[in-house]
C-alpha cells in the first residue's frame, strides 16, 4: 500500500524539506508553528511526518498551550497517565533527567543506560500515533536524540533474522509505572514485525524501557532475537541524530520510528516537554 506522502508536492504547499539523513528525518523551513495551519499546510505536515518518520523545525516561539494547539491539528491530544503537567495543560509532559532519577528511586532500579531504544505509549492496546517535543532548557552542548527508522531496521535484517521474527509478539510491559502512578493496565504484546498502515512498510518495533520478551520462545532464544535487534536499532545507517538548540520542535510517527534520548550532559537540568497524538480509537480511558 502506497501513500501519498512519497508524491505530496512539498514545494507547491510552500515548504522547504531539508533531510538530515537519506533514509530518514528532515528540517522544514517556511512555516511559523504558532500560527494556525490551513488545510494544504497540515496535510503537507502529515505527508513529510510520514515520508521522513520524523521533522523538525528550527526558530519557533511556542509555549505549552501553542505547542498543545499546533499538535491538535493532527489528532486527538492524549494525556498519559504519568505527565508531569500543570492544570492548564494537562496533555503536555514534562521530560527531564531529575524525573528519571526521582522514578529510578521510586521504582528501585536504575534503567538500563545505552539499550533505552523506544515508542512512546507501545505499552496500549492502541498506542498513540504522534508526537510533538519542543525545548524548554538546554545544555549548551550534548543532549542530542537519535530517531532509528523502522523499516530500514527491518530491511537490513539477514533473510534467516526475518523469518525468525516474523509473526511473533514482544510484550511490552509498563505495569511499575503506571502502579507507581496509581493505574493499573494490562500487559500487552505487538508484533515484533509490524505493518505500518497508512504506508505498507514493515517496521521493527521493540520497546527496550518495557522488558520485551517474545511470547512462544525459551527465554535464551527470546534474548537473542531482542539482542539482534537492539543491534540492528543501534546500527548508524539507520539513525538520525538531532543536536537541539532553542526554539526547536520535533514531530515524528511513533510507528514508524523508536528514538533514543542521549544522556551525556551531566546534572545539567536539560527539559523537553512532549505531547502525544493519538487518531485511532482508544481502546480504553488510560
Amino acid at each position: 500500500m502506497a501513500t501519498s506522502a512519497t508524491t505530496f508536492d512539498f514545494a507547491n504547499a510552500g515548504l522547504v524539506i531539508r533531510p538530515v539523513q537519506p533514509s530518514h528525518g528532515a528540517e522544514i523551513e517556511g512555516i511559523d508553528l504558532s500560527r494556525p495551519l490551513t488545510d494544504d499546510l497540515r496535510a503537507a505536515i502529515r505527508a513529510a511526518v510520514l515520508k521522513y518518520k520524523v521533522v523538525f523545525f528550527r526558530d519557533q516561539s511556542l509555549d505549552d498551550a501553542s505547542q498543545a494547539a499546533f499538535a491538535g491539528n493532527f489528532g486527538p491530544l492524549y494525556t498519559h497517565p504519568t505527565t508531569r503537567h500543570d492544570a492548564a495543560n494537562k496533555e503536555v509532559h514534562a521530560i527531564a533527567a531529575k524525573y528519571d532519577r526521582e522514578y529510578e528511586k521510586k521504582l528501585g532500579r536504575k534503567l538500563k543506560a545505552g539499550d533505552a531504544y523506544h515508542t512512546d505509549t507501545s505499552w496500549r492496546l492502541v498506542p498513540t500515533w504522534g508526537a510533538v517535543l519542543r525545548d524548554v532548557n538546554l545544555p549548551e552542548v550534548g543532549g542530542d536524540t537519535i530517531w532509528v527508522d523502522g523499516n530500514l531496521a527491518y530491511e537490513t535484517l539477514s533473510d534467516d533474522l526475518k523469518q525468525r521474527l516474523e509473526g511473533k509478539y514482544v510484550t511490552h510491559n509498563f505495569t511499575d509505572s503506571l502502579e507507581l502512578s496509581g493505574h493499573e493496565y494490562p500487559i500487552v504484546s505487538h508484533k515484533v514485525v509490524r505493518t505500518h498502515r497508512e504506508t505498507g512498510q514493515k517496521i521493527l518495533w521493540v520497546n527496550f524501557q518495557q522488558q520485551p520478551q517474545i511470547l512462544g520462545l525459551e527465554l535464551s532464544e527470546s534474548a537473542e532475537l531482542l539482542n539482534e535487534v537492539l543491534r540492528q536499532y543501534k546500527r548508524p545507517d539507520v539513525q538520525a541524530r538531532f543536536s537541539w538548540r532553542p526554539g526547536t520542535v520535533a514531530f515524528w510517527d511513533n510507528r514508524a520510528a523508536v528514538h533514543y534520548a542521549v544522556r551525556n550532559y551531566g546534572d545539567f537540568p536539560r527539559e523537553l516537554h512532549r505531547i502525544l497524538i493519538a487518531d485511532e480509537p482508544l481502546w480504553t480511558d488510560l
